[in-house]
């Protein structure tokens, strides 16, 4: 019976992990599509402001908006690839590495951002993405781990430069914090899963 419902246990895993992913840049294209349609790029006010109030709404809503077509191609790829990097290593991982790095990448950019500006793109959590899978296998040691931060470094190491103010235009506190969030969720999880693993199960 258990070999029955190991395949089909699999398929409903790899079901739930292509949906969430799949939502998340469906989200991202129907957004940027309604935007351009009806709302010509006004959509983009709701993204993170420095130091205002109103700002703070942009922490959650920021990942999903970009300023143009452009600007989505350019983070669908990276977010796909990356996400699904995390979102194989478990779905309550996906989540939280997404959660902390939000908040953190937000937070980052509504304290330190610059004045009179608006933080918008999904960037934020691809470099979470990256901060995590990189970080955890330092964290971790583990050979799985090690290897996931190898393959990472070798298909995106050259978004390091990224967490540096060398762009006009670029949100690198998005990608600074973005990466720190990602990095915050590795070291917390590798010693929640170190726990887990050294704890005694006493059968009765």
């Amino acid at each position: 019976m258990q070999d029955n419902r190991l395949p089909q246990q699999l398929g409903n895993h790899l079901k739930t992990q292509v949906i969430t992913l799949g939502g998340f840049l469906l989200a991202f294209w129907v957004l940027e599509i309604i935007d351009w349609l009806f709302f010509h790029g006004a959509l983009n006010g709701l993204g993170v402001k420095p130091r205002t109030l109103i700002g703070l709404r942009g922490i959650f809503l920021a990942p999903f908006l970009h300023g143009n077509f452009a600007h989505l191609m350019a983070n669908t790829v990276p977010f796909l690839v990356l996400g699904w990097f995390v979102i194989v290593q478990g779905i309550r991982e996906f989540w939280i590495v997404t959660g902390v790095t939000a908040v953190i990448s937000g937070l980052g950019i509504w304290l330190f951002g610059s004045s009179n500006s608006i933080h918008i793109g999904a960037s934020g959590l691809i470099f979470g993405y990256f901060g995590y899978l990189l970080l955890r296998g330092y964290f971790e040691r583990s050979l799985r781990a090690i290897l996931w931060a190898i393959v990472v470094v070798i298909l995106y190491g050259g978004m390091l430069w990224g967490v540096l103010p060398l762009r006009v235009g670029v949100s690198w506190q998005a990608h600074l914090f973005g990466f720190i969030g990602g990095g915050v969720a590795a070291y917390w999880l590798s010693q929640r899963h170190a726990m887990l693993k050294d704890q005694i199960i006493i059968h009765e």
